[in-house]
């Protein structure tokens, strides 16, 4: 058997949870250091979410672009130390002078009603639509600062990967790979390629950025070990059956998602982009296996006929495997992307740890439980699936500013990756042209955006003038037009890094 794991496995293996957990602390503080190691997948490839998110009308929206890669920023401003503001709930922050300037109790009441006026006018522009919920809280303390409908459960558009990211790593741990097998089929010369749901799946020669699980080496491993039997020449399966249900997201056929198959190379992209609307393949799974076929010609093994659809024998022995980067890298690349690709495939990742199927259904259910698993309050909620392409979706700003709160938690480390896969304002993602130049925020906040046809969101966090470390969530519902939104909820967040 040849089993090298490929993608991110030559890599030594250094647990990435403690690697997260060392670099959360002092990435909060967001040095330069931290803006280009925020993600260990990033080559500058990150790609801006599109201006107008909407464009796509009410069939899903969450519209990301592909954009261009931007020139490095400068560093970022540092803030103060933030060790004191991620200190456990209840810790002793204060002076002990009673001038409260820490993380405690006291801090927080002395601020949260300077927090409160500055907030309230910004939340009543009538740009933020008709309806809103607001939330932010004390990280160290669960102190709430501020709030307003904070428990309302909304449509959260792409914030919604907030939950979906938590749940997985909940559900699997941050050090987690999915893996793509091949392994002998039930016939003589029949070989059967095992889709495990790998979202990073590539048959690209040349690794994009991110890269994870490969064709290329998968093949070049599975010709090795069957030229090594004395077999040149085979029948091709290939097995998806690990998710069920239906492929199409229940919004349709839309170019921000493929049909979500446990076996899909490149997001079924037809094209060389690796990020942006396109139109997708309509069924990955056979054109990965085409792909697959292709490979193994080109390595000198004969591939008889059309790949068909096969179902592998259980318990059997790979002949070769390659693996994703481990879920941590996955969760920064989804947030930082906001792929939706990534995130329905992490969904159905916790569907199937949870012991529920994988499709929408399955996820409704084990995400949800996931996440009152943490502790949170889920009351409300719903997820219609794991990218915000649902309007289905419903959630709280409470409940997202919780969910922040428990991965800033010292004592829940596997968690970490939901805060390093945020944007950072003015330089990354999503958010590179947002809060940027001389906004308070710039360089402080990292945040999860969120837009569909009258739905914009923002949630994240932001490190204050003390040098607490604050998560906010802002909902919006009818807004009139994406891009006053934004601003509107920019303003927001800048106000939330301001306050002291």
């Amino acid at each position: 058997m040849c089993d090298r794991e490929r993608g991110w496995s030559e890599v030594p293996l250094v647990k990435t949870w403690q690697l997260i957990a060392v670099s959360a602390v002092a990435g909060l503080a967001l040095s330069a250091a931290t803006v280009a190691a925020a993600g260990p997948w990033d080559s500058g490839q990150r790609k801006a979410e599109r201006d107008k998110a909407a464009s796509w009308g009410r069939t899903g929206g969450a519209d990301h672009g592909a954009g261009t890669a931007a020139a490095l920023p400068q560093a970022a401003p540092s803030a103060p130390g933030v060790l004191a503001g991620v200190r456990p709930a209840g810790a002793d922050s204060g002076t002990g002078d009673g001038s409260g300037t820490g993380s405690g109790e006291q801090a927080g009441a002395a601020d949260s009603g300077a927090l409160a006026a500055a907030l309230r006018p910004l939340l009543a522009d009538p740009a933020l639509g008709t309806a809103r919920g607001a939330s932010v809280i004390d990280t160290a303390t669960g102190k709430v600062l501020f709030e307003a409908g904070a428990r309302d459960a909304m449509t959260p558009a792409s914030t919604v990967k907030i939950a979906t990211a938590a749940a997985s790593l909940a559900a699997l741990g941050p050090e987690h790979r999915i893996r793509t097998t091949v392994t002998p089929g039930a016939g003589p010369g029949q070989i059967i390629l095992v889709g495990g749901g790998d979202p990073s799946l590539t048959a690209k020669k040349k690794a994009p950025a991110g890269a994870g699980g490969s064709l290329v080496a998968l093949a070049a491993d599975t010709a090795q070990a069957l030229k090594a039997a004395g077999t040149d020449s085979v029948a091709l399966g290939y097995d998806d059956s690990l998710y069920t249900g239906p492929v199409l997201h229940p919004i349709g056929e839309n170019p921000n998602l493929a049909p979500v198959t446990a076996l899909t190379a490149d997001e079924g992209r037809p094209d060389e982009s690796f990020s942006g609307p396109v139109k997708r393949s309509q069924d990955p799974s056979r054109d990965t296996a085409r792909a697959f076929a292709a490979l193994l010609k080109e390595r000198g093994v004969k591939v008889t006929g059309e790949p068909a659809r096969a179902k592998a024998a259980t318990g059997a022995v790979p002949l070769a495997a390659t693996l994703s980067p481990p879920l941590a890298g996955l969760v920064e690349r989804m947030l930082t992307h906001s792929d939706n690709d990534i995130a329905e495939a992490l969904a159905r990742q916790t569907a199937l740890a949870s012991g529920a199927p994988a499709s929408f259904d399955g996820v409704a259910q084990a995400t949800g439980a996931k996440l009152a698993a943490l502790g949170v309050d889920t009351a409300g909620s719903r997820f219609a699936d794991g990218s915000g392409l649902n309007r289905a979706d419903k959630v709280s700003a409470g409940l997202l500013t919780a969910l922040l709160a428990k991965a800033a938690d010292p004592q829940r480390p596997e968690l970490r990756p939901v805060l390093t896969g945020l944007p950072v304002a003015g330089f990354t993602g999503t958010l590179r042209t947002r809060n940027s130049g001389d906004s308070p925020a710039a360089g402080l906040l990292r945040a999860k955006t969120g837009t569909l046809s009258g739905v914009n969101s923002l949630a994240g966090t932001v490190v204050d003038p003390t040098g607490r470390l604050l998560a906010f969530a802002f909902l919006t519902a009818n807004t009139p037009e994406p891009g006053p939104a934004e601003k509107g909820l920019d303003k927001l967040a800048a106000a939330v890094a301001n306050a002291s």
